[in-house]
């Protein structure tokens, strides 16, 4: 019995610069023999200037990725287009990103699929945001909420330089998410919800109104003592069950002959997860059998939880860097202009979507 061929699959938002011939406008990574890596945007007439000598643009342009060429000097270069983890690590940034590590298990652990409706909030500079707009797919929504509208600006740009186009299904909203995302959404509507946020507690009941039962709420958490919190203000509410918290650490192996052995370096600690689920309305969540010790709190441990002076939950008091306005002005302008380039990259195939600012 001979199988039938393969349908061929339309193409999706973002496919238009993973593969194929390199463009003018696409986005490629140049290593040299000694292993130093440069990420450069091919522009027609562009040239590539190091210490070692120059390589023109317009001769990787129209060519396929993966070759090995020469400089005016005679050193060797290797050309492959940047792989997301890539792109999020070197991308222009105003918050600190979802290192890839967690935002796949994100994707994961929150059952992220093709058609999802996905609330998430903060946008940051937009890394969690692309790999969540890969899992929905083009008939996925997803709406991404930001206090700043500088951060805003840095994620529209740089989820747009890496898929090409604008998504179809996604929005970004400027205001606190606890107030606004109960304007946007029906009771019940959302399917899943990710907070990457300094004091999620605060929108436990924003997510049980929106989200819909059996749906997935995910928290990307810096410290032990937000963890801690947001695990007790969702057990105290009572609308959640199955709460689960976990890190993710990766470490890589040196592979030389036999020399293979850990690195010396990792990434380690980057943040904590906590994944729980909505239960239906009016239900209680279903009290095991193996009795859990109930939690005990010294003075000290409540002053940290409710603290007198209201600065305290702030990005510096969790160990964050501040980023200056200056700063996210500037990472705006290099996203934006990133962006321009792979848009005008993408639209020699005539996709053309939108995705609206509000």
């Amino acid at each position: 019995m001979t199988n039938p061929p393969l349908p061929t699959p339309r193409p999706t938002v973002g496919s238009s610069l993973r593969r194929g011939p390199l463009r003018a406008g696409e986005r490629v990574q140049l290593k040299d023999d000694r292993g130093r890596l440069n990420t450069i945007t091919l522009v027609s007439g562009g040239q590539f200037h190091s210490y070692q000598g120059v390589i023109h643009h317009d001769d990787l342009i129209g060519g396929p990725e993966g070759v090995v060429v020469q400089n005016s000097a005679g050193r060797d270069h290797q050309i492959l287009r940047p792989l997301l983890n890539d792109f999020v690590l070197s991308m222009p940034r105003g918050a600190t990103v979802v290192y890839p590590k967690d935002a796949a298990q994100i994707v994961q652990l929150g059952d992220i699929y093709p058609r999802a409706r996905v609330v998430e909030a903060g946008v940051g500079s937009g890394a969690l945001s692309i790999s969540l707009l890969r899992a929905i797919g083009d008939q996925g929504q997803l709406t991404s909420y930001e206090r700043r509208e500088d951060f805003a600006e840095i994620a529209h740009g740089n989820v747009t330089a890496f898929l090409g186009e604008e998504h179809p299904g996604w929005r970004i909203r400027l205001g606190d998410f606890q107030d606004v995302v109960v304007q946007d959404h029906e009771p019940g509507s959302v399917d899943r919800v990710v907070l990457d946020m300094l004091a999620p507690w605060e929108c436990v009941d924003a997510v049980a109104q929106v989200l819909a039962p059996g749906g997935v709420w995910v928290n990307y958490i810096a410290t032990a003592t937000q963890l801690s919190r947001v695990a007790e203000a969702i057990r105290t509410d009572g609308r959640f069950t199955q709460v689960e918290a976990s890190e993710t650490m990766v470490r890589g192996w040196h592979l030389d002959g036999l020399a293979v052995r850990p690195d010396h370096r990792m990434v380690a600690h980057t943040g904590f997860l906590l994944v729980t689920r909505r239960l239906a309305q009016g239900e209680e969540a279903l009290k095991l059998r193996k009795r859990i010790k109930a939690s005990e709190f010294s003075e000290v441990d409540v002053e940290a939880w409710t603290p007198s002076d209201p600065q305290a939950w702030t990005p510096q008091a969790v160990g964050e860097r501040p980023t200056s306005e200056k700063k996210a002005r500037k990472a705006g302008r290099d996203a934006q202009r990133i962006a321009d380039h792979a848009q005008r990259a993408a639209q020699s195939r005539g996709d053309e979507t939108h995705t609206r600012v509000d």
